[in-house]
């Protein structure tokens, strides 16, 4: 017999399934909720709420567990390349040798775009962000492959569609930097690797080649896995959302960089440096921000501590921790805010308050350090974060079709005026 769970009022019961997850997550099933009882959930944000049924990616905040497709994310950071990982979560299985060239090859094949879009960029301010740009072009790049507006979820049409996404997207944000900065555009080059042709892209001048060297390239890659994917996040929603509407891959991934815009989410990793930066600039010691922070009158908040989701460390954040010091050690880097940022993780690990509160450096906090270890400019980090997450937005696209969910549409508690009398203009 299933468990049920039980639901009283007004003296009356109303039982509903309760439904088990493969990793032994509980949830009670309310669909039926409004049609037999009268009543909705109040839930703002979302966070007790599950609105699908995913096998793409599974989180365990309390224990510190990510998993993608099963395989722990510890595992395939230090066993696969990006692609690898985009293949796996894409496809739900790891890719033989054959797969994965195939699928390298296709994304080679789709890393030019359109002579026409080239001109787009210079229709741009000069300082236009980098996400407008990258959301407005993943927008245009459909108009000029019309086919992918009804791409189906299966078969060579989708294959050449992710491919086309994962490929362009790092294409349209490197000719925005070049764009941006005023410089020529770099064209991909087929011969290189998934990171090293996107750096290639950013970097390399007509009179001298940037040469990736293996710890970069190796840390890009890094860096992009651990973002690949992370369940029902603002961004992953969002892109279902608008995907329920049956709206094309290509604006609904579109969608999911406008959500990852903001600051409260992919936008956290550029505030890191931002704080890091005020803290340099104050000249004040770091006990001075550390008391503000244990202040809750005090609007100062130290970036990149905490997870919503994660009560114990994000296990991204343990991976990029040691990646981020082997980066610096193995470039000689010397940089004052990086010095900053490894005090400040020192202090606050040793600190009780951070301690028995969970406040311990998260993903954001270490991804902004390597991304400035790397070179990336600031205003590009959400964009380096939207690379990486592109192989979990198609999948849960792809997901969302699959499964032949309804159009989302929540309800609300209505706390305006009730029925007024309307007065004439002449009166008011």
């Amino acid at each position: 017999m299933s468990e049920k769970a039980t639901l009283k009022i007004d003296g009356k019961s109303f039982e509903f399934d309760v439904i088990t997850g493969s990793e032994n997550e509980k949830c009670i099933d309310i669909q039926k909720l409004r049609s037999e009882t009268g009543y909705i959930t109040m839930d703002p944000g979302l966070g007790n709420t599950g609105s699908c049924y995913s096998s793409i990616t599974y989180v365990d905040g309390a224990k510190g567990i990510l998993k993608y497709r099963g395989y722990p994310i510890e595992e395939l950071a230090e066993k696969t390349v990006f692609t690898e990982t985009a293949y796996l979560i894409l496809y739900g299985e790891l890719p033989t040798e054959t797969q994965l060239q195939e699928f390298s090859y296709r994304i080679r094949e789709q890393a030019p775009i359109h002579t026409n879009l080239e001109h787009h960029f210079s229709g741009f301010p000069q300082n236009a962000p980098p996400m407008a740009i990258l959301s407005a072009m993943l927008n245009l790049v459909s108009c000029f492959h019309p086919e992918v507006l009804e791409v189906p979820t299966t078969g060579a049409e989708f294959d050449r569609t992710a491919a086309l996404l994962m490929s362009k997207v790092r294409t349209i944000a490197a000719f925005a930097y070049r764009m941006a900065s005023g410089k020529p555009i770099n064209h991909p080059n087929p011969n290189l690797t998934y990171c090293g042709n996107f750096l290639h892209m950013m970097f390399s001048d007509p009179y001298h080649q940037y040469e990736v060297s293996p710890v970069i390239d190796k840390a890009l890659n890094l860096f992009l896995i651990l973002h690949a994917d992370h369940e029902q996040n603002c961004s992953t929603s969002t892109v279902r959302v608008v995907g329920s509407s049956r709206a094309n891959l290509f604006s609904s991934v579109a969608a999911g960089v406008c959500a990852l815009w903001g600051p409260l989410h992919g936008g956290a990793n550029a505030a890191v440096i931002n704080m890091l930066g005020a803290i340099k600039a104050s000249g004040r010691p770091l006990t001075y921000y550390l008391s503000r922070a244990k202040d809750k009158d005090d609007p100062f908040r130290l970036m990149g501590f905490g997870h919503r989701i994660y009560k114990n460390f994000d296990p991204r954040s343990l991976i990029l921790k040691k990646q981020v010091h082997d980066v610096l050690q193995a470039l000689n880097l010397e940089d004052g805010l990086l010095e900053i940022a490894m005090e400040l993780e020192e202090a606050t690990l040793q600190d009780d308050y951070f301690i028995s509160r969970n406040l311990y450096p998260n993903v954001d906090f270490y991804s902004g350090i390597l991304l400035r270890a790397l070179g990336i400019p600031l205003n590009m980090y959400t964009v380096m974060f939207a690379i990486g997450r592109m192989p979990g937005w198609i999948a849960n696209w792809q997901e969302l079709h699959d499964h032949k969910l309804r159009i989302s549409r929540p309800r609300q508690i209505f706390t305006g005026e009730t029925e007024r009398p309307f007065i004439p203009l002449s009166a008011r």
